[in-house]
């Protein structure tokens, strides 16, 4: 049996919401990353139910060139998409828009999802030249809540460096939802999470 796996990385485990118009943006980000290891470190509901066999969590050091202010462009046709899962199954998704921007001097355009059912977030899910090498092999999602991540004007912050891994790097358990292919980039993206330092739960080898 598979657990769905949530694409509400954040909400599970912050405990204070912070405003979007924080000056500190890093350090309100290390506190977030320092608040999910000890979620994953004690919690109950923690991806890893053998708090002893936490490996801890490694992250690139935070970059302020991967913190973007963007406008999202929405797109006129809002098409439902399948999104294929870990386990073989799907996830029904919505193509609301997209952020386009550059990174080194590329051209990048990631696609936001919206979950089918009504929630204003938006899933930026993307995989990138790191995978399997540094981060994790099937890529890294960022959630965007409107009331954290926008801005008075209207603009969104992209911050890569909130990028974190699906559930199912911790736990083979959970179903967590592939990567469209439109959002897997040629150039690495060396900000937010690395792959996980242990051994999944549930990893065997053949």
């Amino acid at each position: 049996m598979s657990i769905t796996c949530t694409t509400v990385g954040r909400i599970n485990w912050l405990l204070t919401v912070p405003s979007n118009m924080s000056a500190d943006w890093q350090s309100e980000l290390e506190q977030q990353r320092e608040q999910k290891e000890q979620y994953f470190a004690s919690h109950p509901r923690s991806p890893i139910p053998n708090h002893a066999d936490f490996a801890g969590l490694d992250h690139y050091p935070i970059d302020p060139d991967y913190r973007f202010e963007l406008e999202l462009h929405e797109h006129d046709d809002k098409e439902q998409i399948t999104v294929e899962t870990t386990a073989d199954g799907s996830q029904q998704y919505v193509r609301y828009g997209e952020f386009r921007f550059e990174i080194d001097g590329e051209d990048v355009t990631l696609q936001a999802y919206q979950p089918v059912g009504g929630e204003d977030r938006l899933w930026v899910p993307f995989r990138d030249e790191t995978n399997d090498e540094e981060t994790y092999g099937a890529g890294r999602y960022i959630d965007l809540e409107p009331e954290h991540d926008r801005t008075d004007d209207g603009t969104w912050i992209l911050d890569l460096n909130e990028a974190y891994n699906p559930t199912c790097a911790y736990n083979e358990a959970y179903e967590c939802p592939l990567i469209p292919m439109e959002n897997w980039l040629d150039i690495p993206v060396r900000a937010g999470e690395k792959a996980y330092p242990g051994e999944p739960v549930g990893h065997s080898h053949h």
